[in-house]
């Protein structure tokens, strides 16, 4: 808790005490610049990549079979003060743990923050991850535009960055294993009882746009059954997700909307939602999608008014590394569970032996002000990740 104190203020609104800290916003900025102080006082080499994630190396930074730790900085628009820091922070207090006992590695250790994780800017998650790991183009990356119609490539340029060095990193293929410490995203490990988790799988899931076109028109002028209001389609397709979603066990939320032209007198035009869903299977989460994507249609027809749907990003079940996964269950004598959110973790699984350790939430909330884990759970969970440094890297 005292890493995290020197960032708690950054990027936290006065209002609701939620977390607005976007891709390279200014609150990322400084977040950027407060990592870069904590590698140096640690005495670590910084690297950032042509993808804005940084890696701070203890040991030799050209060296191979490196043990990455690490999360990410950014958020959700009021998110909460753990998902992401926490993993940095545990990350760089478990490298201080292991130098106050004069512990030296025999690989490389690496803490990496990850570039726009949540993809609250841009609207592709693990944007950083992928680009690194070449499983997102960069023609497509640097043409995602944000709410004020900024590319990346704009953006990233605009903060001295060089969008020509947008994609595939060479220091991922200097990475033997990565383990990731997140806040738990749920209450399992209230239920267990437990202050720390190992990560068995993540539920595959994906962003769709969906795309409502209607008639503008006046809001007094018009008589009920003459308008071509996209709005009515949209909220039909809201209470099909929902009815489609509890019968599936799984998850669909809107969490986004953006209505033209906006006025309060006036049939809107247009409206695009954005759908977050998730579900056990990869099977199951097309059906779900396919499901609701028909009920929009319907809407939409019965309206006279039109929707197209577009997957922004969609990713596949991920199953950690079962030997890794077991011998940190082991080490820590933990409990195993599965995750319904994404993580970097996961988007780097086909590529390495990855792994997560989940720290305990009370309060069950993720991405809200709320989100919490107890003092001493942190504590616990530097602990674990330090127990997992030394097994892992070895004492040279």
């Amino acid at each position: 808790m005292s890493l995290l104190a020197p960032i708690a203020d950054v990027g936290r609104h006065p209002g609701t005490g939620g977390y607005r800290r976007s891709a390279w916003s200014d609150a990322d900025m400084a977040l950027r610049e407060w990592f870069a102080g904590e590698a140096r006082q640690r005495g670590l080499v910084l690297v950032e990549d042509g993808n804005g994630n940084q890696l701070a190396w203890w040991g030799a930074e050209d060296g191979h079979d490196a043990l990455l730790l690490g999360s990410h900085l950014d958020s959700v628009p009021d998110g909460g003060a753990y998902d992401g820091p926490l993993g940095v922070v545990s990350s760089f207090a478990a490298v201080d743990a292991l130098q106050r006992e004069g512990f030296r590695p025999a690989r490389p250790v690496v803490v990496a923050n990850f570039a726009d994780e949540e993809g609250a800017r841009f609207g592709v998650a693990c944007a950083g991850s992928r680009l690194a790991a070449g499983a997102l183009a960069p023609e497509r990356a640097l043409a995602l535009t944000d709410r004020d119609g900024r590319t990346m490539a704009e953006v990233v340029r605009a903060r001295g960055r060089d969008p020509l060095a947008v994609g595939p990193a060479e220091w991922l293929t200097r990475v033997g294993t990565f383990v990731e410490l997140h806040v738990e995203q749920g209450r399992s490990l209230v239920h267990d009882g437990a202050a720390v988790g190992v990560a068995s799988a993540i539920w595959p899931h994906g962003r769709w746009r969906f795309d409502f076109r209607g008639e503008a028109n006046h809001a007094g002028a018009t008589p009920m059954p003459d308008r071509h209001d996209p709005v009515q389609a949209f909220a039909a397709t809201v209470l099909a997700a929902r009815r489609l979603a509890t019968a599936a066990g799984a998850r669909a939320t809107f969490g986004r909307l953006d209505v033209e032209p906006g006025g309060t007198n006036a049939i809107p035009s247009r409206v695009q939602a954005w759908l977050d869903s998730r579900a056990a299977g990869e099977a199951d989460l097309a059906e779900l999608v396919a499901a609701i994507t028909a009920a929009a249609q319907t809407a939409a027809e019965d309206d006279g008014t039109s929707v197209e749907v577009v997957a922004e990003s969609v990713s596949p079940a991920v199953s950690f590394d079962a030997g890794l996964r077991d011998r940190l269950a082991t080490l820590l004598d933990a409990p195993v569970l599965p995750t319904g959110a994404g993580h970097d973790a996961g988007v780097l699984s086909p590529l390495l032996p990855t792994a997560m350790l989940f720290v305990r939430n009370p309060t069950g909330v993720s991405h809200a002000p709320s989100e919490f884990a107890d003092d001493d759970d942190c504590a616990a969970g530097v602990e674990a990740l330090t127990a997992v440094v030394r097994d892992l890297a070895g004492a040279s």
